[in-house]
């Protein structure tokens, strides 16, 4: 009998504590799980969720926002489809970018938590306040804003909303540590370069969107370049031209993807070949008025991967960036091992192919 009540004792404990889970998300809301989450509709930051989660992360998923992993990193999503081929079976619900997300179809898949990117929950507006009507709570993340404070936040809850508290303070703990070693470099440089960054996805004919403090433009920052892009676009959008050559970068960064249907674009990531991705940059610095850049006559023009930002691995990004920007300071530091024991470490795959190169 006292057993019993012992046991009994026990499993209210538990129960208590796990209806206790109460986390503060990035757009500061309060979200309360009773356990630990088991069927997890998933908006973003899918590689992210699977290294915070750990073992067993891919079989808590009911439900993708498909759109930005399969059409937007397609060979990414090879990669994780060849080791878990359940992520290809699961319902996809649509994606805001492309105002195909479907309220209805989420809350088909039964889920007892909703992940969404910060810009996937401002976009749906008050069409969200649909998931608490259900009584499905939401998690709002923030890897985007590109701020050790947000990154570190977006970490934690995750790990919270996962019972994986442990495996994300790890986490949190090597990216604020690689991170303060990269300001420590950074401040004791006297180099301050002119940096113009654009997205190489349209082919040199067409000019792409540069950016100004999220993504790219908040690495920039971090990282004390003068981003040209500052006071001329808010978060993202083209520079012209023209302003670009005035402007004179000293350091051009051209951020490519493994975008489909996109001819001209420049290759980087997963599966991506560097020779083609040369080739593409050529193309770039053939532009009218590119040949008497400072970046270009000083071969100081990078192909970086666009999946590389709003991510716990992007402190490989940042510190490759920071040998661009401050080669003296990070001559000892080699990104793209780190980027790999990163993936040893912390997912189950390998980064096979091109995700940062210096032009020739």
């Amino acid at each position: 009998m006292k057993l019993a009540l012992t046991t009994c004792l026990a499993t209210l404990l538990t129960t208590a504590a796990w209806a206790e889970i109460t986390i503060t998300d990035l757009r500061d809301r309060t979200v309360t799980l009773d356990a630990p989450a088991e069927r997890v509709l998933l908006g973003f930051y899918y590689e992210d969720f699977l290294a915070v989660a750990g073992d067993g992360a891919a079989d808590r998923i009911v439900g993708l926002s498909r759109g930005p992993w399969a059409d937007w990193r397609p060979k990414q999503w090879q990669a994780y489809t060849q080791t878990f081929p359940q992520l290809a079976d699961l319902p996809d619900v649509g994606d805001t970018e492309s105002s195909t997300f479907s309220i209805e179809a989420a809350l088909a898949t039964n889920p007892d938590l909703v992940i969404l990117a910060g810009w996937q929950y401002d976009a749906l507006g008050e069409s969200a306040q649909q998931f608490d009507t259900a009584g499905v709570p939401v998690l709002v993340l923030d890897y985007n804003a590109q701020t050790l404070e947000a990154h570190l936040a977006s970490t934690r809850a995750l790990g919270q909303a996962m019972g994986t508290e442990d495996r994300a303070e790890a986490l949190a703990t090597l990216y604020a540590d690689m991170t303060a070693d990269t300001a420590k470099r950074v401040n004791a440089s006297t180099e301050n370069p002119k940096v113009y960054v654009e997205l190489a996805q349209k082919g040199p004919d067409e000019v792409g969107n540069s950016y100004a403090g999220g993504m790219w433009g908040g690495v920039i920052d971090r990282l004390k370049g003068q981003n040209i892009a500052n006071g001329q676009i808010e978060n993202w959008g083209p520079l012209s031209p023209e302003y670009v050559l005035a402007e004179a970068p000293e350091v051009i960064l051209l951020s490519g993807s493994e975008w489909l249907n996109r001819p001209a674009a420049v290759p980087m990531g997963f599966g991506a070949d560097k020779a083609l991705a040369q080739t593409r940059i050529d193309a770039y610095k053939a532009r009218a008025g590119w040949a008497d850049l400072p970046a270009v006559k000083n071969g100081k023009v990078y192909g970086i991967y666009h999946g590389g930002t709003r991510t716990l691995s992007d402190f490989a990004y940042f510190r490759f960036l920071g040998k661009a920007l401050h080669p003296a300071a990070f001559a000892d530091v080699d990104p793209q091992a780190e980027l790999e024991q990163f993936y040893a470490d912390w997912l189950p795959i390998k980064p096979e192919g091109t995700f940062v190169m210096q032009a020739e």
